[in-house]
């Protein structure tokens, strides 16, 4: 048995996934020099290169939290609620609800993928990786229900998602988020066993 107690982040470390995660979403990550993270994270150099060695690990660690947060909101959906036709409906909440009131300019992953054009680099191979825990857990959900073609339901949400989070920057999210709701509703009840 493994007795060691993990080691919580330093709170410089902290500091600096929080201002890259603020600056590189909102500004993208090119568009952000490290210089800028080091002053507002108030950390040296020194700091930024012993914790992370460089920007393209900071944006690694970046896409990291943003990838365990999301996997720890479907952690909770999943604990909170117990009846597979309520979770696919507590999943299209959350996600209308990540449209309307977290990711409110696009999908930081997608953003990041625009960024990053070398599908074999580490930044799109983690963005790879995410979107496919993404997918296997709506599936997932798809089938616990038992919805006709789980893997087609999926690939629909995902689709769904990807264009109500890129449409809710561009044309707000009181004109998507509802037809995000509507049209994965719709999804859904059109696998639904008769």
């Amino acid at each position: 048995m493994d007795t060691t107690i993990p080691r919580r982040p330093s709170a410089a470390r902290t500091r600096l996934i929080d201002t890259a995660t603020r600056l590189f979403y909102e500004e993208g990550i090119h568009a952000v020099g490290v210089d800028r993270i080091i002053d507002e994270a108030e950390v040296t150099r020194a700091t930024l290169y012993k914790q992370f060695g460089g920007k393209e690990n900071l944006v690694l660690a970046y896409l990291r939290n943003e990838d365990e947060m999301l996997r720890a909101m479907f952690d909770q959906a999943g604990a909170d609620v117990s009846d597979p036709d309520a979770l696919v409906d507590a999943v299209i909440d959350g996600i209308a609800a990540d449209i309307r009131q977290r990711h409110t300019r696009g999908c930081p992953f997608i953003n990041a993928a625009a960024e990053y054009p070398d599908a074999a680099g580490p930044v799109r191979t983690l963005i790879d990786e995410h979107r496919e825990w993404f997918r296997s857990t709506l599936e997932e959900v798809a089938a616990g229900a038992g919805l006709h073609h789980p893997s087609e339901v999926a690939a629909s949400l995902v689709l769904l998602r990807d264009a109500a989070l890129v449409g809710g920057y561009l044309d707000g999210e009181e004109r998507v988020a509802p037809a995000f709701e509507r049209t994965a509703r719709a999804v859904i009840g059109g696998h639904r066993a008769a």
